[in-house]
């Protein structure tokens, strides 16, 4: 069964019942993308693991400030 035939399915029964339909498929897809990457990242800030991609170089701009010449 795909999602928009369980949708509809969700729909009918709702109605049917007297209910709020569900939120159509998709509707909170950004806001699920967006938590799975805060929970990946939290998950490994515990486990202690090192910094990767952007983060990793914000900190070391922030850590190692390269000299300015024209300073």
């Amino acid at each position: 069964m795909s999602s928009t035939q369980q949708y509809l399915l969700d729909t009918y029964r709702a109605q049917w019942l007297g209910e709020a339909p569900p939120p159509p498929p998709g509707t909170h897809d950004w806001q699920t993308a967006s938590e799975l990457r805060d929970y990946r990242q939290f998950r490994a800030v515990v486990a202690e693991h090192p910094a990767h991609g952007r983060l990793r170089r914000v900190l070391g701009r922030w850590l190692h400030p390269r000299a300015c010449s024209a300073c």
